[in-house]
């Protein structure tokens, strides 16, 4: 059972930056792809970026170049870093991850989301 907790969000001008953290706890065998998604008001939770264990990352095309995923494996932590951010960013951005139970059981952990808010 792992818990994600996310944080950094708030307000910010278009063109600034944010760096969300996500911090995962709990018992598990291991986790392997975490994420980040984000979900506006009226629109589908959407994938904004994904990295493995490994380092391996993918990104949204909207997000590409601006965007960076990181990860503290030793910590597991995974990191959002936005910069240029842009009104249609706002989202509200939730933690992902994929994770293994101790009986080899893939589950898919969600945290609470972190509000993010870009004014023009």
């Amino acid at each position: 059972q792992v818990r994600l907790v996310e944080s950094g969000g708030g307000l910010v001008q278009a063109g600034s930056s944010l760096r969300l953290s996500c911090a995962a706890s709990g018992i598990a065998f291991s986790i392997n792809t975490m994420g980040w998604y984000r979900q506006a008001p009226g629109k589908q939770r959407e994938l904004v970026a994904g990295i493995t264990s490994g380092g391996t990352t993918t990104y949204a095309a909207y997000v590409k170049g601006r965007f960076t995923i990181s990860r503290d494996n030793a910590k597991n932590t995974v990191y959002l870093q936005m910069n240029s951010l842009k009104p249609e960013d706002t989202a509200v951005y939730y933690c992902n991850a994929e994770c293994v139970s101790l009986t080899r059981v893939v589950v898919t952990t969600w945290g609470q989301g972190t509000q993010v808010t870009v004014s023009s």
